[in-house]
């Protein structure tokens, strides 16, 4: 990760891309449920928000916490290694859970026909 700035682009593009790839496919692929394209887009929303407030914490201890600088630092970057690991592996989860709701959402004939496609 460069900086929170680009992991907070990176956490609207994925969205938009799948709130967009819904509204397609809602307007476009006949028979589709909806309903559930609508529930999935409030989920991207929601992923979207809960992510992007979480990239922005603090590490909650001080220099002189530690018997050096060196281990201060350390420290810290241990600390936001693993918070940030934890909130990419959290979002990867949200994002594979909405695509499965988006592939549920399809009429039968759909997901034949795109089973067909990818044996191609």
């Amino acid at each position: 990760m460069a900086n929170k700035r680009n992991l907070k682009k990176q956490i609207k593009y994925i969205c938009g891309d799948l709130a967009g790839e819904c509204i397609v496919a809602k307007h476009f692929i006949p028979g589709i449920d909806d309903a559930k394209m609508n529930e999935v887009v409030f989920e991207i929303a929601s992923l979207q928000t809960t992510s992007i407030m979480r990239v922005s914490f603090s590490f909650d201890k001080v220099v002189a916490d530690y018997e050096s600088k060196k281990a201060y630092n350390i420290a810290k970057s241990k600390y936001f290694a693993e918070a940030y690991k934890k909130l990419i592996s959290d979002f990867n989860q949200g994002v594979q859970s909405i695509v499965s709701k988006m592939n549920h959402a399809l009429p039968a004939e759909q997901k034949e026909a795109n089973k067909k496609n990818l044996a191609k």
